[in-house]
């Protein structure tokens, strides 16, 4: 599919990364992108974000190129769609559009697609009116009801009993998760999760550390359905939870989150979060600041972080550890393609496992590590599904 990205610099952020991101965005969804239309703005055009003289250009860039699909790189009201649709006679998709169908494409497991499903359900209930728009008018006084009103009607009764079943389903599965962690808490296991940009190389280090064959590829949310598996760190500490959970990207779509937030409290239960960044990445301080910003939503802000510098190795970084004012593991330098710095990561792990169990101890509680699962053999864990690119 012919596509053509469209990306307006209001003058905030990264520019020119953000555009990248939504080539490869694109890609993942199966467009190739032929040409990138941009512009600059103070801010949107009410009727074609744009600008009408820009929505012309673009019009004849995708006649020129034979066009198939116009990808936007905002959020579009869909107002902003439709008008443009009109006007360019192509279809018009935007940032949140496309990520959402890639997370349909990529969803393996049954909560996986509930998710996606429940996502694209009440994104696409925003828009359900402007697909009869034509219809619309046929309503108001006795005899005038036209099917155009009862269609509308009859939709958006169907997608409000489909969200409502979702919804319950999903509550079922989270109550399921909430009793796996309560396991995990009576089987006193230390719990770790990955989380960190899409693309930075989670599934990678997951692989190398727990052998787990998670499937990696160099693309934007290359799997939704990850697992977590058990890591054995030696007789003091025994085996720790690990899983492959939240990846997250520029503008991650609301409706995502929302969707997600069964799965995504898997984070905030953790009592660790290794927060993988690519160290090659120009924008990595915005990317750190985007993870951390969904954190915060989620409620998982509170949760003990360490930082993860990965792909040292293209970096031209060597391995090595950061500690704070308070001489506690702050950043780990590593390579998870390498396996440079793995050992000193385990370490990291091992002395947060350790100071957990003594917090945990002067409060009069028992160990939070190591008890019934230190066996180096039990390396399995059921198996669970998290918002996980790579």
């Amino acid at each position: 599919m012919r596509a053509a990205l469209v990306g307006i610099d209001f003058g905030a952020g990264d520019f020119t990364a953000s555009l990248e991101e939504l080539s490869l965005l694109a890609r993942s969804a199966g467009a190739e992108p032929i040409t990138t239309i941009t512009a600059k703005r103070s801010s949107p055009d009410p009727a074609h974000f744009v600008g009408s003289g820009k929505a012309d250009e673009i019009a004849v860039a995708c006649k020129a190129e034979r066009i198939d699909i116009v990808i936007f790189n905002h959020a579009l009201s869909p107002a902003q769609q439709r008008n443009l649709e009109r006007r360019l006679e192509v279809r018009v998709v935007d940032r949140t559009s496309l990520i959402l169908d890639i997370f349909a494409q990529r969803a393996q497991s049954h909560e996986g697609k509930l998710q996606v499903e429940l996502a694209q359900l009440q994104h696409l209930a925003t828009r359900l009116i402007r697909g009869w728009t034509h219809l619309e008018r046929q309503k108001g006084g006795i005899g005038l009801r036209g099917p155009g009103e009862t269609q509308l009607e009859t939709d958006r009764r169907l997608i409000g009993e489909r969200v409502k079943q979702l919804r319950v389903k999903l509550t079922k599965l989270r109550k399921q998760h909430e009793t796996q962690r309560r396991q995990r808490g009576r089987n006193q296991t230390f719990s770790v999760s990955l989380v960190g940009y899409t693309n930075a190389g989670k599934s990678t280090l997951f692989n190398t550390l727990t052998k787990a064959g998670v499937y990696v590829a160099n693309q934007l949310f290359a799997t939704l359905d990850t697992t977590s598996r058990r890591l054995y760190l030696g007789d003091e500490v025994g085996s720790v939870v690990i899983s492959d959970t939240v990846g997250f990207v520029r503008e991650l779509p609301h409706q995502l989150v929302a969707a997600f937030r069964a799965t995504l409290e898997e984070t905030i239960h953790a009592d660790l979060l290794l927060h993988v960044v690519d160290g090659n990445s120009p924008v990595r301080m915005e990317q750190i600041e985007q993870v951390n910003e969904v954190l915060r939503e989620i409620g998982a802000d509170h949760v003990p972080q360490i930082l993860v510098w990965n792909k040292i190795d293209a970096a031209g970084l060597e391995p090595g550890v950061e500690r704070d004012e308070y001489d506690k593991i702050s950043r780990v330098f590593i390579s998870a393609h390498s396996g440079a710095g793995l050992d000193l990561l385990r370490e990291a792990i091992v002395e947060s496992a350790k100071a957990a169990r003594a917090d945990s101890g002067r409060d009069g509680e028992e160990p939070a590590v190591g008890g019934s699962l230190a066996n180096p053999a039990e390396n399995n864990i059921t198996t669970s599904t998290h918002l996980g690119p790579h």
